[in-house]
């Protein structure tokens, strides 16, 4: 059945070869798409519930697979007008990515293999990254590593791989204009994507004990996972809060 497996091709932004300008050219393309998709969203709505909003004032956070470290530009600037304090440092496996991330934070570096302390930060994040990872051993490891630098939690988005999401992205890329390749990855990462049952299994394998595993708007897969017991997401959980960010 179409979709029931997880594609394995690799994705043309993740072969080796590209130029700089290739790659820059891609990183512009994919930050008009997240900005439209408004992939910020899910760390706005739900860090603040599972985290707390005590917690949420000042955090320390590592955004794995940064890319050019937009989320973070983002969320640091959504926190801000808050009167919150969100620091961000950025990992990414593609020194051409760092080179384009303004912030002063950024390292280079695999999420398999991280280059931090135990505890070094309050929250570790990933959005539409795990997808990339391979093997579902890579995705195991990369969340064993990210729960060991954390004080806090973690919170983990990527896509829903699904027929009616698949469709939609790439009328999207295909509507705005974006360059052939991007449309194939864009097919392609969600027939890489995931399904939450996909997700508990995985985070059972990585002693992410008590994480909560829900999908948002037919889009995306969420996961979050805190070190206090019993203080991850409610049963509400994927449900819209009463007030959202």
């Amino acid at each position: 059945m179409f979709l029931r497996r997880r594609a394995t091709q690799v994705e043309y932004f993740d072969r080796p070869g590209r130029t700089d300008a290739e790659l820059r050219e891609e990183y512009w393309g994919l930050n008009r798409i997240n900005r439209l998709v408004r992939f910020d969203r899910p760390f706005r709505v739900w860090m603040p519930e599972v985290f707390g909003m005590d917690a949420c004032r000042s955090l320390e956070i590592l955004d794995l697979g940064a890319g050019d470290g937009l989320l973070g530009r983002e969320l640091s600037a959504w926190a801000a007008r808050r009167g919150w304090r969100w620091n961000f440092t950025n990992l990414d496996l593609c020194p051409v990515a760092a080179a384009m991330d303004p912030g002063p934070w950024r390292v280079v570096g695999s999420v398999t293999d991280l280059p931090f302390a135990d505890g070094a930060f309050d929250v570790a994040l990933s959005s539409n990254m795990t997808h990339h990872l391979p093997r579902e051993a890579d995705v195991v490891r990369h969340w064993c590593e990210a729960r060991r630098v954390v004080r806090r939690g973690v919170f983990f988005c990527d896509l829903l791989r699904s027929l009616p999401f698949l469709v939609g992205l790439w009328a999207l890329t295909l509507l705005t204009g974006q360059r052939r390749s991007l449309r194939h990855d864009a097919v392609l990462s969600v027939r890489r994507g995931w399904r939450p049952e996909e997700w508990r299994r995985l985070a059972g394998a990585a002693d992410l004990t008590h994480a909560r595993v829900w999908r948002e708007h037919g889009t995306r897969v969420l996961l979050a996972w805190t070190k206090e017991r019993g203080h991850a997401m409610s049963e509400t959980a994927g449900q819209e809060p009463a007030h959202p960010a």
